[in-house]
């Protein structure tokens, strides 16, 4: 017969034993941690604030190359890009809708491709080049798109318009003669809450036959 001695020893060894278990596996696991290495993008944001002089989330000035002109501006390390646009350089053009590439709302061109702003650090874009709503046009003369959008009453509520203008002006740029599927897929990302698709599809055609003459 066990009596309670020998049983509350043994729930005791047990427990221990537990707790030995799970130091071990802890002590495992943060040593694997420790082991991987850092990607080249964490190590070279790490390095780039890291430089700055002061704590590393204190304001940094960069130069961000927006429109054509050479941008210097102070900001947040965290900072995306279209924080940046809308705060410090006062570039309202440029809308955030879900703030977490959804909607596309915030599109705006890097280096002439479309992207979104709100997943894209300030200070990861560094000297590429950043081209905006307010910066396609060419002085008073209005870009293609920009035109048939008018035309085409392809503009309801104007929030996402400026997103869809530059990923549909840069469809056009790189390929004057899409088709209307090709349109649609470059607008696939983009949430327009009234629903102007068709108009807009109608107006990125038109704006291709006028690019080709």
């Amino acid at each position: 017969m066990v009596s309670s001695r020998d049983s509350i020893d043994a729930t005791a060894a047990c427990a221990v034993t537990r707790r030995d278990f799970l130091k071990s596996v802890s002590v495992g696991i943060a040593g694997s941690a420790m082991l991987e290495p850092i990607t080249p993008t964490v190590a070279a944001a790490t390095q780039r604030v890291t430089s700055a002089s002061g704590p590393a989330d204190a304001p940094l000035r960069i130069v961000l190359d927006v429109n054509g002109q050479q941008r210097e501006l102070e900001i947040e390390p965290q900072a995306t890009l279209v924080e940046a646009l809308r705060g410090p350089l006062h570039l309202m053009g440029t809308k955030v809708g879900c703030d977490r590439g959804a909607c596309s709302a915030c599109t705006v061109w890097v280096d002439g491709a479309p992207v979104l702003s709100c997943m894209l650090l300030a200070v990861d874009v560094s000297e590429r080049k950043i081209l905006t709503i307010e910066g396609l046009a060419r002085g008073e003369e209005l870009h293609p798109v920009q035109s048939a959008f008018i035309s085409h009453d392809a503009i309801q509520c104007g929030f996402c318009t400026p997103g869809l203008v530059m990923s549909c002006a840069a469809l056009i740029e790189n390929n004057h003669s899409p088709s209307a599927e090709e349109v649609k897929a470059a607008i696939s990302g983009h949430l327009c809450r009234c629903g102007t698709y068709p108009h807009v599809i109608e107006a990125v055609l038109d704006a291709a036959r006028f690019m080709k003459g």
